[in-house]
């Protein structure tokens, strides 16, 4: 999984070829969410203060 970008306890990383639409995947602790890029459509949980660190 090419990591992206590290903050905060967040992991930012992209799964090499993955399925459609462009997104992108967040850890941060035992939490994990995918974000697409277009739309900006969130799946998964996450602690609100480290979700607005990432939109």
């Amino acid at each position: 999984m090419p990591e992206i970008s590290r903050f905060l306890g967040i992991i930012i990383f992209m799964v090499y070829n993955d399925h459609e639409p462009p997104h992108f995947h967040a850890r941060y602790g035992k939490y994990h969410i995918k974000l697409e890029i277009q739309s900006g459509v969130i799946e998964g949980k996450f602690p609100r203060r480290a979700l607005n660190a990432i939109i």
